[in-house]
Parts: C-alpha cells; sequence; structure tokens
C-alpha cells in the first residue's frame, strides 16, 4: 500500500490534485477540505491508500491517518465502496461521524449523498460496536473577528477552486457564519458545500 504521499501540488481539480513524489504526478483523489487545504506550488504531505481493481489503480489522500482509516472501515460496510465512502467523508468530519455512528443518529447520516435510511441502518449496525463516540467539546475560545474574515476569504477561495459561482459561493459561507460565527475552516467548507449541494 502507498502509506502516504509529499511533494509539490503541481494542479488541484475538483476531485484530485496532482502530487509531484520522485519527478511522478500521482493523481490523488481527497475531499473538497483537503483539496481546499492544498496550494498549487507548495509542498503536500498526505496520508493515503491505493485502491486496486482489475482495470483501475486509483489513489485516495486524507489530512491525516485519522481520516484514512474511517475511509477504510467505511468499505467494510456491504455496498460502501470507496468513492460514497469519500463522500460520506466529504460530507461528515471524523467527530460528528463517529459520534452519528454511536449514537445511531440516522438524520445526519443520511445527509450523504446516495445514502437512505436502509444504507444509514445498516452503517450503524455494523459499525457502532467499531468506533468510538468523541468527548464533548470543552469550550475552546471564540475566535477573533480578523481570524473569522481570513476563514471566510479561504473557504469562499477553495469554493472557486471547485468550479462554485463566487456569488453562489459568498452566500453560502455568509449564511453558515451567521448560525456558526465560531466555525473552523474545515467545517465551514463542509457545510457550504453541503448547502451548496441541496441548492443544485
Amino acid at each position: 500500500m502507498i502509506h502516504s504521499v509529499r511533494g509539490p501540488v503541481l494542479g488541484i481539480e475538483l476531485d484530485h490534485a496532482v502530487v509531484e513524489v520522485g519527478g511522478v504526478g500521482l493523481a490523488v483523489h481527497a475531499t473538497p477540505a483537503t483539496l481546499g487545504a492544498l496550494r498549487r506550488g507548495e509542498e503536500a504531505r498526505l496520508a493515503t491508500t491505493l485502491v486496486v481493481r482489475e482495470e483501475s489503480l486509483t489513489l485516495f489522500g486524507f489530512a491525516d491517518a485519522e481520516e484514512r482509516e474511517l475511509f477504510l472501515l467505511l468499505q467494510t460496510v456491504s455496498g460502501i465502496g470507496p468513492r460514497l465512502a469519500l463522500a460520506t467523508l466529504a460530507v461528515l468530519e471524523p467527530d460528528t461521524l463517529r459520534r452519528a455512528l454511536a449514537d445511531g443518529d440516522l438524520a445526519v447520516l443520511t445527509r450523504i449523498p446516495g445514502v437512505g435510511k436502509k444504507s444509514a441502518e445498516r452503517l450503524v449496525v455494523e459499525l457502532r460496536d467499531k468506533v468510538t463516540a468523541p468527548a464533548a467539546a470543552t469550550g475552546a475560545p471564540a475566535a477573533a473577528p480578523t481570524a473569522v474574515l481570513g476563514v471566510r476569504e479561504q473557504v469562499v477561495e477553495a469554493l472557486l477552486g471547485l468550479g462554485f459561482p463566487q456569488r453562489a459561493g459568498e452566500q453560502a459561507v455568509d449564511a453558515v457564519l451567521a448560525q456558526q460565527p465560531d466555525t473552523g475552516a474545515s467545517v465551514l467548507l463542509r457545510t457550504a458545500l453541503s448547502s451548496l449541494g441541496r441548492s443544485r
């Protein structure tokens, strides 16, 4: 298995980035949040796993090993392939996913594109005992207004890079910030993407 890759980012597309490793450009498929944190020309290091099929070899990349392990765990469930596993991590952060599985929260799980009630129930039944619900948050300090503005600009830029119109991206981000002003960049991007996906 290709455990990780490190190298300069040659390009960023809607569903993958090209990372140069030893003079070879590798297409690494990743979630929008992971892709949004990359910058063309800068070095990136991603945890990875290689999915081998008869007709293809597909490399998937993650911000950290925790996401990779959840990606692999999701695929142990019947009917969940790598694409749906990646879509799950694109919509739900690892903590949110683990909590939903541990609590049997079908409403959260059915937010994943392609996952209906029956699929959500199967996820809960098969994975509930394999995940540990995260501890409750202990009240982190609120972000400073300037930091919030920086996060807003970063997420809007990521949405533009993913092909969304600037106006739609700004409206989606502002709507999330109006409800959750202290939201971090990763959560903000996921929530805005979810909102934009529903509006299409």
